[in-house]
């Protein structure tokens, strides 16, 4: 056999593509997007909350100032997450639940704990109010992309250690608190991820009949009078005008003044006293009434344009465990923001969550911008393809 003949004998063991992961910039378009939905998120918080303040003789910018500097403690967490390799994340998964699960037991059983509107769901540390169920869904994420990278069995003694006991345990005290919302939020965070992971779609439906079961008899029994309310106004809000459906009438009665280009700028009449808590949780239809349609659709836009970019983000990922945070990260901002627009918008029943990025709360804007930090640091890894060996070889 001569030499050239050998040769390629033995280049089939060889014809195979080097794969080598590079380093690339952070997804542009992501961070675009995000910066606009914060500046969008600073002019509707002053336009709503202005009227308010000026009415408590204080500074009409107060509650602009404080997101922005909610907004910088968001954003140095944002450049570090985009430089810190998010595989290193998993070290820290034990410290972190531990922390949330603390400051939820501060909340719920201690006088540290704040009520709001029959919901105590916050805690004041060091002059500082903080809602821990926020920081919950990064924890959750990152406890279940660690649990799932190599499996999603969801009998692993193992991972129920690691994982699924801390996060039981959260959603118990944040159900506590009551936060039902954050609650249903979670659940659908962790069921994308067990879903995306591998798991079983046997099991899956046969836990979501379970679940099914579980939620109607907790409409019955367990459930909160006023909680079992927001569900009949929802449907006949003219049913209790003054009163427990007045939110609902006064965010449509928004929708309905905005019309197509909207009422301009500032020219809102449903944030003077009108809508109640027009600056945190119906910023959005504030934003309707402004901007119009031609506004809703724009931050619609904006938020289906992270959605698309966030999984983009998820399928180039070269790992499993980048992929369920990609995947986590994204279906949690993406599902909050359609929760609260549904609700604004009456399509869903009355929630306490939050429009991320836009609406008022310094917890909601640090989450977030940290989420997307994280979310930015998985988007600079890529594959790139090598030139075949065996041309090398047999050239």
């Amino acid at each position: 056999m001569s030499y050239r003949e050998s040769d390629r004998a033995r280049a089939p063991k060889r014809r195979q593509a080097i794969q080598s992961v590079i380093i690339s910039s952070p997804d542009r378009t992501l961070l675009v997007v995000v910066t606009f939905l914060v500046m969008i998120g600073f002019m509707a918080i002053f336009s709503a909350s202005a009227p308010k303040c000026l009415d408590e003789g204080v500074n009409p910018a107060q509650f602009l100032i404080k997101q922005v500097i909610c907004f910088i403690v968001g954003f140095i967490g944002l450049k570090f997450f985009t430089n810190y390799d998010y595989k290193k994340l998993a070290q820290w998964n034990t410290l972190l639940a531990a922390i949330i699960i603390i400051l939820l037991l501060l909340v719920d059983f201690t006088p540290l704990g704040v009520t709001v509107n029959g919901a105590k769901r916050w805690i004041n540390l060091f002059g500082f109010q903080l809602q821990p169920s926020e920081f919950a869904k990064p924890a959750v994420v990152l406890l279940l992309a660690a649990a799932f990278k190599d499996n999603a069995n969801l009998f692993d003694e193992s991972k129920w250690l690691r994982a699924f006991i801390p996060i039981l345990i959260m959603l118990a005290f944040i159900f506590m608190q009551p936060n039902l919302s954050m609650v249903i939020l979670l659940l659908s965070v962790s069921v994308v991820m067990f879903l995306c992971g591998g798991g079983s779609l046997k099991l899956f439906f046969s836990c979501l009949a379970a679940g099914v079961t579980t939620i109607v008899l907790a409409l019955t029994t367990i459930i909160k009078p006023y909680q079992l309310q927001r569900l009949r106004i929802w449907r006949h809000p003219e049913s209790d005008p003054q009163g427990a459906g007045y939110n609902i009438i006064q965010s449509l009665i928004a929708f309905a003044s905005g019309g197509f280009n909207g009422v301009g700028y500032g020219g809102s009449i449903q944030k003077l006293a009108y809508l109640p808590e027009c600056h945190t949780d119906f910023i959005f239809a504030i934003i309707a009434e402004e901007l119009g349609w031609v506004g809703c659709v724009l931050i619609i836009g904006l938020f289906w344009t992270l959605i698309h970019r966030g999984f983009i983000v998820a399928s180039r990922c070269p790992d499993m465990y980048g992929r369920l945070l990609a995947v986590g990260i994204t279906f949690s901002i993406g599902f909050q923001a359609f929760l609260n627009i549904s609700v604004a918008s009456s399509f869903f029943p009355t929630t306490g969550v939050p429009l991320p990025f836009i609406s008022y709360g310094g917890s909601s804007l640090i989450v977030s911008l940290w989420m997307i930090g994280i979310l930015l640091n998985i988007s600079k890894k890529r594959i790139k393809k090598i030139r075949n060996q065996e041309n090398d070889i047999i050239r």
